[in-house]
């Protein structure tokens, strides 16, 4: 107990020495994982409104992203190297494609699962495509598509620890050094800052996502 007590003490006294580099790397890991999530966000959900419309081509389209999550992200970045360079734009490559396919299959699903008879009352009343895919499918498709988004989003997070290795920056450069340098106190503090970043990213989003359905009940 008194030597968890003195591990804490020495990681808070070790942050309040370093705290403008504690903030500059908190301050980039959120950067990198923001973009990555804004960019996949933006593939994959008109992406998936694609696939639910072409059941031809979404098998193969769905399992091709699908594999490509399955790459660990260091080798994608390690690849990504001699093409894109150090720093942020590789980082960015990586972590794109590890959160495109769960908001993709979501997306994909959401679509899939609106009942037909909905869309033909709305095709009845006049509604066009457009009008039908803003103002009845997306709202009807959302929850899922948050529930991808919310995956994504923690599960970048969490790999954006990796930008360190290719000199990006982030909380990685704590967990690494902590660990090249057998310091528990900066370990601590990385690992427990890219924790706490997850839970906020987590409880937020479901948050949103339990208002979003609330008021499709409502």
């Amino acid at each position: 107990m008194r030597k968890g007590n003195r591990m804490i003490n020495e990681s808070i006294a070790y942050l309040l020495l370093n705290i403008d580099k504690y903030y500059e790397a908190v301050i980039v890991h959120i950067e990198i994982s923001l973009a990555a999530i804004a960019v996949s966000f933006m593939i994959a959900v008109p992406l998936g409104i694609w696939c639910s419309k072409n059941g031809s081509v979404s098998y193969s389209v769905i399992n091709a992203f699908t594999i490509l999550r399955i790459i660990p992200s260091l080798a994608v970045l390690v690849i990504a190297m001699p093409i894109l360079g150090t720093g942020f734009v590789p980082a960015l490559f990586a972590l794109t494609l590890l959160a495109v396919p769960p908001i993709l299959i979501n997306t994909y699903s959401g679509f899939r699962n609106i009942d037909p008879s909905v869309l033909e009352c709305a095709a009845g009343m006049g509604m066009n495509a457009g009008k039908i895919l803003f103002a009845i499918e997306i709202p009807l498709a959302m929850p899922l598509i948050l529930t991808g988004l919310r995956t994504s989003a923690t599960e970048v997070i969490a790999s954006a620890t990796l930008a360190s290795y290719i000199g990006a920056g982030g909380l990685g450069d704590f967990i690494f050094t902590g660990i090249g340098m057998n310091d528990i106190r900066i370990l601590l503090i990385g690992g427990m800052s890219v924790a706490l970043l997850s839970v906020l990213t987590e409880v937020s989003l479901t948050a949103v996502q339990h208002m979003v359905t609330k008021y499709q009940r409502d």
